[in-house]
């Protein structure tokens, strides 16, 4: 996929005009980039049109309209857009509850590192976390990372054929598997196209 630039990107004037649409039409999109893995914890699969969004909204909520200010929000929000060989997520652990999500984050250190995917008849792939910053210190592990899952040719020709693919976390705190669902399973296998 290629990466956002200025040209793809709408004046905050014609924005403010579409941004119903533009967000009904990505929340749309986004229903099938959301895979939950157990109560707790959700992966949020970015691609072109999400970050476009994303950049969008903070444009709007920043009022950036000059060149250098769009630029630094392409820089930080391109990287998270998938190039062929992978997918790219962001990963949250949600409690609602301010007191159970501390707890759970002195416990969960180290959860980003064991999430995983796996195409149907390959070996799991564990993730790239957190290549912006670190996220976790010695006592608690942050709610929101970002993951970059590399995929091998065959695992992409395996997707592309129609396989299977299966996520999970096996964290001692918390372990969980799901299947994906189709529709899920094919969003997915755009971003390997």
């Amino acid at each position: 996929m290629a990466y956002l630039t200025r040209n793809d990107l709408y004046t905050l004037e014609h924005y403010a005009s579409i941004r119903n649409d533009f967000r009904a039409r990505v929340m749309e999109h986004k229903k099938n980039r959301r895979v939950p893995i157990g109560p707790h914890a959700t992966l949020y699969f970015e691609d072109r049109l999400t970050m476009q969004y994303q950049i969008q909204e903070m444009l709007r909520a920043e009022r950036i309209f000059e060149a250098a200010g769009i630029n630094e929000e392409l820089e930080a929000y391109n990287p998270l857009i998938p190039d062929g060989s992978n997918w790219k997520a962001t990963f949250m652990v949600e409690y609602e509850d301010v007191d159970e999500r501390r707890d759970a984050l002195a416990r969960l250190i180290g959860i980003e590192d064991k999430v995983w995917v796996q195409v149907q008849g390959h070996d799991r792939v564990w993730p790239i976390t957190d290549e912006d910053l670190e996220r976790e210190d010695g006592t608690k592990t942050s709610s929101v990372h970002f993951l970059r899952f590399e995929l091998s040719a065959a695992m992409k020709a395996a997707v592309g054929a129609g396989a299977g693919i299966a996520m999970g976390i096996d964290h001692p705190e918390y372990s969980y598997r799901v299947d994906l669902p189709a529709a899920v399973r094919d969003s997915l296998a755009e971003d390997l196209a």
